[in-house]
């Protein structure tokens, strides 16, 4: 999925580039918000703050979570990219989810920046993941009248992996920026690199062929060259997604998800459930983007298999299509919200 940064989050190369922006400030709904004198909620601070217990087979451990707001009839949890990043780089939904009276969830995975962080390799698998997340929905009182969990990334790989095992305890699941299949996105991932220009193709092959991925000649690459392009086309990039790369657990990253954007691997690799998504029957957004690494005919191919499915295309946006397109995204997102809350979906 993204070298070390996309797909399922975004990595360490981008912190030679990273600038700090405010959030939601690209939007074209940026004057109504700016007029709504309430702070925008972050991950920082410590103000809703819960550290969950989590039971996996190596013992308990704690994850982090922060809520903001309260509404017992919509409660959203976020499930962030990586395998391993962090909510800093979801803090643009916090421009709008409270906006709308909706109760948010930030949460760090385990082995994420606030959550504690073991080092047994054995947790870093997706079936445990899924065990994680139900017990956190579990904690936070999310069931299926008021819960919806958005995922990112790694994040929807997560939340599709969830819905196929315990979707009748949420009420509704949005998808945002991946695919069903992993080497279906190795493939498209494939494609875009091929419409590079030759020379910078023969310079990343010369990295790659040597295994030096970390090499920040090469990571730049790939920021300045792909990431651009395709995971967050802003400039600079938001804050929160500078936080959220600074944060990274590299190592579980690339356990799972490989040593490269273009050098996909990891545990992850050969994941596919395009055959199973005629399971998922919660209402189920799908959220695709034109300058994706995700090949967004794929996400709405994904929104017909579900038995009931909606596609959002984002015509101006990336992987992080939350940050640089938010004027799509977002009336997109908060219509499901609305029209599953309502019972008109």
């Amino acid at each position: 999925m993204k070298y070390k940064l996309t797909l399922l989050a975004v990595f360490s190369g981008v912190l030679f580039f990273a600038c700090k922006n405010e959030p939601g400030k690209n939007s074209a709904d940026t004057e109504t918000i700016a007029k709504v004198e309430i702070p925008i909620p972050s991950t920082e601070g410590t103000d809703g703050v819960r550290m969950i217990p989590v039971e996996t087979p190596a013992g308990t451990y704690k994850v982090w979570t922060r809520k903001v707001g309260n509404n017992p009839k919509v409660k959203v949890l976020l499930l962030h990219g990586g395998p391993a990043m962090t909510t800093e780089y979801m803090e643009c939904f916090g421009d709008f989810l409270p906006r709308e009276g909706y109760e948010m969830y930030y949460y760090h995975q385990l082995g994420s920046y606030l959550s504690d962080q073991p080092s047994n390799d054995d947790l870093w698998v997706i079936d445990r993941f899924v065990e994680e997340v139900e017990q956190v929905r579990k904690a936070l009182g999310l069931n299926k009248d008021n819960g919806y969990i958005i995922g990112n990334s790694w994040g929807g790989m997560l939340g599709m992996q969830y819905a196929l095992k315990y979707q009748d305890n949420i009420k509704a699941l949005v998808v945002s920026n991946m695919q069903g299949s992993f080497p279906a996105y190795a493939d498209y991932n494939a494609q875009l690199r091929s419409q590079m220009r030759p020379s910078l193709i023969d310079s990343l092959k010369a990295f790659e062929d040597k295994g030096d991925y970390h090499n920040p000649d090469y990571q730049n690459l790939v920021v300045e060259e792909y990431y651009r392009k395709h995971i967050c086309r802003m400039n600079p990039f938001p804050d929160g997604f500078q936080r959220a790369m600074e944060h990274v657990n590299g190592h579980i990253y690339e356990f799972m998800q490989g040593p490269s954007e273009f050098v996909p691997g990891g545990n992850l690799a050969g994941w596919d459930i395009m055959g199973r998504l005629n399971e998922i029957h919660i209402p189920t957004l799908m959220i695709g983007a034109k300058y994706d690494t995700m090949d967004p005919a794929a996400m709405e191919e994904m929104s017909k298999l579900v038995q009931h499915g909606r596609y959002l295309y984002c015509p101006e946006g990336s992987h992080l299509s939350m940050w640089d397109d938010q004027a799509h995204y977002y009336p997109g997102l908060l219509g499901f919200i609305m029209d599953v809350d309502g019972g008109r979906f």
